[in-house]
């Protein structure tokens, strides 16, 4: 299949390594190309009073607890590694400060995903520039300007743009899937064209593909009502499983387009069409 399938498992994982595994399995059985996670250096990226702000979480009673609770160590993105190459699988990354550009350095990954929140930072941007790992950059909360000095920097480093919109659920209204059809229009002749989902459904990631999207990227969780805000805007396994199928079917069904009598159809010609 020419489109790539990314299953995000992101923070919905919950630093938990059986149940990163499980959602790895699932991504295996949905035909992905990739799992997808994200990798923040908490002193870096947060500020030490909203870290210091109470939060309830299974791992205490602040921000900082409930960040670092979600984040994987060196230890568990090495057992990632390992597990992902068992499974024939491939993982990638969207690192949100320099310092986890350089954490993510010591694995031969192939790709770095710029989030939507991190389109207009220039210091972590010039900062990937610098690694000359192909580049996925996502475009949600942007503006074209704000897109155009991004591709600036980048240049060919830059191989997928994916239609975005960073509302987590996304409702329908706001979807926007024209949107791919502007991005190919402006930028397809240069650049790959995708989808990054957070809807809870599965019809625009659909969409996507018929709109002829060579990247879905969707996050995935075992149950969405699972502790975490990413929960609500991924799909389960049976989802996931759809997805494939659905895609399965429609590359099948689509044909090469002539108009013509079909073999299978030519009895129901004979027995139909008037002589």
């Amino acid at each position: 299949m020419k489109t790539k399938l990314i299953a995000e498992i992101g923070i919905n994982g919950n630093g938990n390594m059986d149940l990163t595994k499980k959602m790895i399995d699932v991504a295996v059985l949905g035909k992905c190309w990739a799992v997808k996670f994200q990798k923040r250096s908490i002193e870096k990226v947060y500020s030490k009073e909203e870290l210091d702000k109470p939060r309830e979480s299974p791992w205490g009673k602040t921000n900082r607890d409930q960040k670092r609770g979600l984040e994987y160590t060196l230890e568990q993105y090495k057992e990632i590694d390992a597990y992902c190459k068992q499974k024939n699988i491939k993982w990638y990354c969207s690192p949100w400060d320099v310092d986890s550009v350089d954490f993510l350095m010591q694995f031969d990954i192939p790709f770095i995903k710029i989030a939507s929140a991190s389109l207009t930072d220039i210091e972590l941007l010039e900062k990937i520039k610098k690694t000359g790992k192909p580049v996925i950059l996502a475009t949600g909360m942007s503006n074209e300007q704000e897109l155009d000095r991004a591709l600036e920097i980048f240049g060919n480093q830059v191989e997928y743009i994916l239609s975005c919109t960073s509302s987590y659920p996304t409702p329908s209204e706001e979807m926007n899937m024209s949107r791919i059809l502007t991005l190919k229009r402006k930028y397809g002749d240069k650049y790959k064209i995708g989808f990054s989902n957070h809807s809870p459904g599965i019809i625009f990631i659909v969409t996507a593909f018929v709109l002829g999207c060579e990247m879905l990227e969707f996050h995935i969780t075992m149950d969405r009502a699972s502790y975490g805000s990413d929960q609500a805007s991924s799909l389960e396994p049976q989802g996931v499983l759809k997805i494939k199928s659905y895609i399965e079917d429609i590359q099948k069904g689509w044909g090469d387009g002539e108009i013509k009598c079909l073999k299978s159809e030519e009895s129901v010609k004979a027995k139909l069409r008037k002589k």
